[in-house]
């Protein structure tokens, strides 16, 4: 019953658990609640200021916003961070793109939440690998690896949907690292466009 729920608990549950961005269906799982007390606790706790609603179905707490690299983790899962926002995270390229990109397996989207543009490629699911966990004490994430996050961005200078940025910066980069993650990809283009910059 949502009458049980008292907010400030469940503000307190939800960082003890570091849960800063969930669905209904993760919040029911939390507090063993029935599917309607969640829809109307959730709604009336937004109306009043406790949580923000990301997009339908998906909330944070409105009073410990998570990071944008969080919020892009969870808004459309599976994902990580890659393209140009992972080489600009890591000094491959100069300037931070305007939009957190990410690679998935589901559907290519974009999504706007008032302060950050948020958009995701399709990935083939044999490609989607080369990512890691970057934890910190006040942020958690997935974001692709150096090598990584080039060839996903190569890939798609490759089929055309991209194009080459001459800024990039390839310092300390590990060609065979590159020219494996490049074959999952299965593209003789992408390969020789890998052999060619490195």
């Amino acid at each position: 019953m949502s009458t049980l729920l008292k907010p400030l608990q469940v503000r307190e549950e939800l960082l003890k658990r570091n849960v800063r961005v969930f669905t209904s269906e993760e919040f029911s799982r939390i507090f063993h609640v029935s599917t309607n007390s969640i829809k109307y606790f959730l709604e009336k706790q937004t109306d009043q200021g406790l949580f923000l609603r990301l997009k339908n179905g998906v909330y944070t707490l409105k009073t410990d916003f998570p990071n944008e690299e969080e919020i892009a983790n969870a808004l459309y899962k599976p994902s990580y961070i890659s393209f140009e926002y992972a080489l600009a995270y890591y000094g491959m390229l100069p300037e931070m793109p305007y939009s957190i990109t990410s690679a998935t397996t589901k559907s290519t989207r974009s999504f706007s939440i008032s302060f950050v543009s948020l958009s995701y490629y399709t990935i083939k699911q044999e490609a989607y690998t080369g990512y890691s966990l970057i934890k910190t004490a006040t942020k958690a994430f997935l974001i692709a690896d150096r090598e990584k996050a080039l060839v996903d961005y190569l890939y798609f200078v490759s089929i055309g949907k991209r194009t080459l940025n001459d800024r990039l910066i390839l310092k300390d980069i590990d060609k065979n690292k590159l020219l494996n993650y490049g074959k999952l990809f299965k593209r003789n283009k992408l390969i020789k466009i890998i052999e060619d910059i490195c």
